[in-house]
């Protein structure tokens, strides 16, 4: 997808679809893709996720089972629609909803969520990606982190920082802190920033989820009265400003139909 400015200077946005030839990653979700520059060339890197067990491997009791995908990186050309996969030694296990950030050559796997062990691995995968004119050549380092985190949002503030935000520590609890992510020629730094002042409803809330806005800010929604199964019952939704020198959280909550009688219904507004 690209955005094509036209004559009336109005932006278009244009998508295309590209045959791939290769190693052909299968359906997936809570995978990672990113840009990768070196040598003048470009590439895209895929890693991780997870998908449903093949049909032909499907039994009664496993038919919506799923499972994370093998642990192979994706170097895709778009130029040419060519996929290649790379068996990578220092990455053994599966990981899904992980955090990807990414800088000239050098893409960094943090976080992730690894489902047989069911466990959050803190360490951060360093994958870098030389271009020459032969053959691609990836070399991967393990990190040592402290970030122990899955389903978080990752919001730029500069080309060489991000900041990310919410996600889980485990199957039900909520990571509440954020943290600034600075890269370097050759170094990623990982610092705890000011944490946001909550609200009760989000503190005490099983589930969020969200997406990134731009500039530090995220936007963050979540289920209103979980005892109220009717499926009109209210969302909560919350835009956090990190970019700026103050923190900024703002309510925009979305009521439920009970209380706007002439509001169109959720599937439609």
């Amino acid at each position: 997808m690209s955005i094509v400015p036209s004559a009336n200077k109005k932006s278009v946005l244009c998508c295309s679809e590209k045959d791939l030839v290769g190693d052909l990653p299968g359906a997936r979700y809570g995978h990672s893709i990113n840009v990768v520059h070196s040598r003048g060339k470009t590439a895209v890197v895929l890693f991780g996720g997870r998908s449903f067990i093949p049909l032909n491997q499907r039994t009664t009791e496993k038919w919506n089972s799923v499972t994370d995908c093998q642990p192979l990186v994706y170097l895709i050309d778009l130029q040419f629609g060519c996929s290649t996969a790379y068996t990578i030694k220092e990455i053994q296990d599966g990981r899904c909803f992980h955090v990807s950030v990414s800088r000239n050559d050098t893409v960094y796997i943090i976080g992730g969520h690894t489902l047989e062990s069911n466990i959050r691995p803190p360490n951060i995968y360093k994958i870098k990606v030389d271009l020459p004119l032969g053959s691609p050549n990836i070399t991967c380092t393990v990190l040592q982190s402290h970030l122990s985190v899955s389903s978080a949002i990752v919001t730029h503030t500069s080309p060489d920082e991000f900041l990310i935000v919410g996600g889980y520590e485990s199957d039900s609890q909520k990571r509440m802190i954020c943290n600034k992510v600075s890269l370097s020629n050759d170094t990623i730094n990982i610092q705890e920033v000011e944490t946001p002042d909550w609200t009760g409803d989000i503190k005490h809330s099983k589930t969020w989820f969200g997406a990134e806005m731009g500039h530090g800010a995220v936007l963050f929604g979540i289920p209103g009265d979980s005892k109220n199964q009717n499926s009109d019952s209210s969302f909560f939704f919350y835009v956090l400003n990190l970019g700026g020198e103050e923190v900024l959280m703002q309510s925009c909550s979305q009521g439920s139909l009970e209380e706007q009688e002439d509001s169109m219904p959720l599937e439609d507004s």
